[in-house]
């Protein structure tokens, strides 16, 4: 079976974007290179406000700094291509001043096309686009399309304002569907003023993690349904990962309520809302595990599941999912390699090689 996992993170450390990072900011990532490192908490580089109890829940590492390891780690899970994302600039919304937020993404997107794209070992790169600058967004992606194994573009979904459906990112839009990149809204849990849920009003990471993704997940669909972006830029493929899929049909079904009430709203939808979902993409992890796993088999008929759902792992981070999770849901053959390996495959370009 042909597997692509859409989510796999590479470590990026303040010494690792600093070579690449042009000047005064790159005296800031200097400076931060004497700071301990932590795990998604690293002062103006990944400025997480964690305010709950740690407790350790395991023993292996959650990071990844090498392609070989990297390509190691892949061949165990059976993963033959992977797309990668970052760790710290999962938090890239939360930067300031704008300029440094946006030298970061340059920086980034440099060291991960040098480090991490220099051979064809299955990786394939998602460029960080500055949500603070959609010009800048847009120049990155036409600097890097023409990469071999550049295959989508990451816009980071926590806690990012405006919304996705901002007319502000259309320069951003324009350029990914000119280039023929997917464009991939990726989550994670932080407490913000203008994120759409007041999370620290949890006592525990475990509601706050639960609810972060997937409201971030459905804001953004909504905000970018609401301006109609596809509609407006209708060769561009959009996707949803670390938000897990159970969201899906559930808003769905909201928003078609809402359009035969106030379609009016929404004059550049001319089909329900659902349909529009049913053509983006959205990843498993982190999968629901329902008490019976028929019930999941259901889910993935209720939003047409099995042509528009693709793995992901989250590998190497504490809630990845293994491969076989997926592989468990009671759907047939064909079903388990289109959501495997062949709609990703769809969504970013790839040729499925015969076997």
């Amino acid at each position: 079976m042909f597997v692509v996992d859409l989510d796999v993170h590479v470590n990026e450390a303040p010494a690792d974007l600093a070579p690449y990072c042009e000047l005064p900011w790159r005296k800031s990532l200097e400076a931060l290179q004497g700071v301990p490192h932590r795990y998604l908490d690293i002062p103006g580089f990944a400025p997480n406000f964690n305010p709950w109890a740690v407790f350790p829940t395991l023993e292996r590492r959650t990071t990844v700094t090498h392609p070989a390891q990297l390509r190691e780690d892949l061949d165990l899970l059976g993963v033959d291509v992977a797309v990668l994302f970052p760790d710290s600039m999962l938090l890239h919304p939360l930067i300031k001043p704008p300029d440094y937020a946006v030298a970061l993404a340059r920086a980034y997107n440099a060291w991960l096309v040098d480090v991490w794209l220099g051979k064809d070992d299955g990786f394939r790169g998602a460029l960080l686009a500055p949500h603070q600058s959609p010009t800048v967004a847009a120049e990155e992606i036409r600097r890097y399309a023409g990469h071999p194994q550049v295959s989508c573009v990451f816009l980071p979904s926590c806690c990012v304002d405006p919304l996705y459906g901002h007319r502000s990112y259309d320069a951003m839009y324009d350029a990914a569907q000119e280039c023929g990149l997917p464009v991939v809204l990726h989550a994670v849990t932080a407490i913000n003023p203008v994120f759409p849920f007041n999370l620290q009003g949890f006592e525990t990471p475990f509601m706050a993690h639960a609810a972060s993704h997937t409201f971030a997940s459905i804001v953004n669909a909504m905000s970018m349904l609401e301006t109609g972006v596809p509609v407006r830029f209708p060769g561009l493929r959009i996707a949803f990962t670390e938000g897990g899929i159970g969201w899906v049909p559930w808003l769905g079904m909201k928003l078609d309520k809402e359009y035969g009430e106030r379609r009016r709203d929404v004059p550049l939808l001319t089909e329900r809302p659902s349909h529009y979902l049913q053509r983006m993409f959205f990843a498993t992890q982190p999968i629901e595990e329902p008490e019976h796993l028929q019930d999941m088999a259901t889910l993935l008929g209720l939003f047409d599941g099995e042509n528009n759902v693709v793995f992901a792992s989250d590998w190497p981070h504490h809630d990845f999912d293994h491969p076989d999770k997926v592989l468990q849901i009671p759907i047939s053959d064909e079903a388990r390699r289109k959501i495997m390996g062949g709609n990703a495959a769809r969504l970013l370009g790839l040729e499925v090689p015969v076997r």
